[in-house]
């Protein structure tokens, strides 16, 4: 089953010549065709951080399809939007392609403008390796409002969630007097994205939940931590991987040894100082493997 990304990239009308043709004349000199492009890539991201690397170039799209569509010799024009499919398919964040290749000047004897061949193809269809994608932990909690929704949310909207801990409520720790108990859980997550645009991610994520950081530490509606992500790790002033807290929180340990008991430090439970953590149930959603 295939799936059309609702947010679009458009090249429109990109001119080039090339060889393409069955007849004598058409394999000797290059004919004039033209290109469009619809291009499905999640926009959240760019809507929101203002960053090139949130989206996909299209200049840098338009210079490689261009060059190979020039330097191509095929006999059909399925052959070569097919190759151009596949070339804007390899590129980070493509969901989808819709590419029409058009002849301006069709080599039949009748009044006709112009032939065209127009085709779609997903990542599932494109002809070449997909890269592996980066797996993360994160941990998700909320003490405001409809805690089990927002979390449930959160799961929904990360999207390639591959396991979950079960829910878990805890009693608050550190900030301000009188807040609520938090539901806490922990997800792996595949995901093309790297660490900093899936931190962006997650703060979308926390928007859409209405959540405001006006209180360290304080009540919030939906809380998303990035813990691991694969083996990387970063100290800056944006993001720390792991998260420099973990061994700290039995509120996040617990959790995540039911889904990765090897990334928690040794002898943690021990080592903490006793607190309840007590286990709620399951989230009520599916983990997805969808891409996000």
């Amino acid at each position: 089953m295939t799936s059309r990304s609702s947010d679009r990239v458009m090249i429109s009308d990109l001119r080039v010549t090339a060889v393409v043709g069955a007849l004598a004349h058409e394999r000797e000199l290059s004919q004039p065709l033209r290109i469009d492009l619809s291009i499905g890539v999640d926009l959240h991201e760019a809507a929101i951080s203002d960053e090139l690397s949130d989206t996909v170039n299209y200049g840098l799209v338009a210079e490689q399809v261009a060059a190979t569509v020039s330097s191509s010799k095929h006999v059909l024009l399925e052959r070569v939007a097919g190759e151009v499919a596949d070339l804007v398919l390899g590129f980070d964040r493509v969901d989808d392609v819709d590419v029409t290749i058009t002849k301006l000047r069709p080599p039949i004897p009748l009044a006709v403008e112009s032939t065209a061949v127009r085709l779609f193809r997903t990542r599932a269809d494109a002809n070449f390796d997909r890269p592996h994608p980066h797996v993360a932990y994160l941990a998700l909690g909320s003490n405001l409002g409809d805690r089990m929704e927002f979390l449930r949310g959160a799961v929904a909207e990360l999207g390639s969630v591959t396991a979950m801990s079960h829910v878990y409520e805890t009693e608050p720790i550190g900030g301000p007097d009188a807040q609520g108990p938090y539901l806490n859980m922990v997800v792996r997550v595949e995901t093309p994205l790297d660490p900093f645009a899936l931190l962006r991610r997650c703060r979308r994520i926390e928007q859409s939940a209405m959540r405001q950081r006006i209180v360290r530490w304080g009540p919030r509606t939906l809380d998303v931590d990035v813990l691991f992500f694969d083996d990387v790790q970063i100290a800056s002033e944006r993001l720390t991987i792991p998260h420099p807290r973990i061994g700290e929180r039995r509120f996040v340990l617990v959790p995540l040894a039911e889904i990765a008991p090897e990334l928690c430090p040794p002898g943690w439970d021990a080592a903490l100082p006793a607190a309840t953590v007590t286990r709620v149930g399951e989230l009520p959603v599916q983990p997805s493997r969808d891409s996000n």
